[in-house]
């Protein structure tokens, strides 16, 4: 039902936007990661169906800095032309946000600017700390503001009150506090440019109509998906950690489904999160599909002849996942580069990483459980008569002890049916996979459990 609802939010826009469209999309409320998420949308949905424009509307007080830092950098990387409709405020990193886009509009009652850094709870930064979050920010800004045709002055003093800005021989703010503008102040014009904003303009409508916008309007709203994929997407390691450790629970302990059932749970939320957050499409999902459908071919059918169906399977699956995490734009080269593979990458080896020594503990520490003893006596193999429901005395009739040679029947993983002699016995393993049809030897014997290996070649 998600799913359905999901595809339905996104296949909506898709479908109302046109080409030559101009896309209108709110920017409200706190800059957040879910923010970044949803303009992200935005901005792929409005380049890949052809928009002529994008207009943000913005009315927010500010909110995180690394956030803004992500949202400057995917508008910095827009192809179609940006606009900022500030209706209202453009504080904090709103004002850092608009400096991204390539013209700017403002309410006639509006402001934008101070942008100083300061903690969570509204204290100044250490001196130190503030020292370097201005210098950073202060070249961003700066690099921001001049690409997108501004006065990287006037965005430095947002943001730092010990900056100046001077035109000519006037001094349109002096230094010892952030600067704020008015729409009336960001629009004076000096030497036939405005200060800053392009005009004032009262609505959407009054934008367009001043800046030449042809375009139909279409308004692109967030969907209720947005936060739930921030959350997902942020988990994205541990999902990872649960689905592999999930998988290898399923293999290692027969009989018991809760393990399969968690991992196909974990596994389908990561690809369903970044389906959300705008990241993947379902091709990732077959290519996933397909991956795990050569490994389990392997173990079936080839456990002791080749591997390459196994290790294609495994390529496969890591190959969906990496794709999965990737942040591409409409636009880009196919194959990632820098910084669009860093996160991925560091995501997905940590996931890696804490699933082997998840395998290695579970592996040396699981056999010895009781839940695990209890599982391995439970057989869901090919039916047919064994020694595991006769009477005792008619089991140890074989006399089976450590050295006994048979064959298996049946997968051993761990357990399963093997022929010693003229009978059929339940076996199991010490944790590996046994394949049918392979030589095993009789490591040990516990009343009616029976420990075997396979033979050596």
């Amino acid at each position: 039902m998600i799913c359905c609802l999901a595809q339905a939010g996104i296949a909506q826009a898709l479908e109302v936007v046109h080409k030559g469209d101009v896309v209108v999309v709110p920017l409200h409320g706190e800059i957040s990661p879910s923010l970044l998420m949803f303009l992200r949308r935005a901005e792929k949905v409005a380049e890949s169906n052809g928009a002529s424009a994008i207009i943000f509307e913005m009315n927010t007080y500010g909110g995180r800095l690394d956030a803004a830092e992500e949202i400057t950098s995917a508008l910095n990387h827009a192809t179609v032309p940006t606009y900022t409709f500030i209706n209202s405020n453009a504080g904090s990193a709103g004002s850092l946000i608009a400096l991204a886009t390539q013209h700017i509009y403002m309410a006639p009652v509006s402001a934008i600017g101070a942008a100083a850094p300061v903690l969570p709870t509204g204290e100044d930064l250490p001196l130190t700390e503030r020292e370097k979050t201005i210098s950073y920010w202060a070249a961003l800004i700066r690099s921001s503001a001049i690409k997108n045709g501004h006065n990287p002055d006037v965005g430095e003093a947002f943001m730092n009150k010990d900056k100046e800005v001077k035109i000519g021989d006037r001094v349109i703010h002096p230094k010892g506090t952030v600067l704020t503008l008015s729409a009336q102040e960001a629009t004076e014009k000096f030497n036939g440019k405005p200060l800053l904003a392009d005009g004032i303009a009262e609505s959407i409508v009054d934008l367009m109509q001043k800046a030449g916008l042809k375009g139909h309007s279409v308004s692109l709203d967030p969907t209720g998906f947005e936060q739930l994929a921030f959350w997902i997407t942020a988990l994205a390691p541990l999902l990872l950690l649960g689905g592999i450790i999930g998988a290898y629970l399923e293999f290692k302990i027969p009989g018991a489904s809760l393990p399969g059932i968690i991992s196909a749970i974990c596994f389908a939320l990561f690809f369903l999160g970044h389906y959300f957050a705008g990241l993947a499409g379902w091709e990732v999902v077959g290519l996933f599909v397909l991956g795990m459908a050569l490994v389990i071919i392997e173990i079936l059918f080839f456990a002791h002849s080749t591997i390459v169906f196994g290790v294609v399977g495994v390529f496969l699956m890591l190959a969906s996942l990496l794709w999965a995490m990737i942040d591409r734009y409409p636009g880009e080269t196919f194959f990632p580069t820098g910084r669009m593979l860093a996160m991925p990458l560091l995501n997905l080896f940590l996931a890696i990483a804490a699933a082997a020594i998840g395998i290695v503990l579970l592996a040396r520490y699981l056999p010895r459980t009781s839940i695990y003893r209890r599982f391995a006596l439970i057989t869901s193999n090919p039916s047919g008569p064994s020694l595991a429901g006769a009477p005792r005395e008619f089991a140890t009739a074989l006399a089976l002890s450590p050295g006994m040679q048979g064959v298996s029947l049946s997968i051993l993983r761990p357990s399963g049916k093997a022929r010693f002699a003229d009978h059929i016995v339940d076996v199991v393993t010490q944790g590996e996979f046994v394949g049918p049809n392979t030589a095993i030897t009789v490591v040990q014997t516990d009343g009616m459990r029976v420990v075997v290996k396979a033979s050596a070649s």
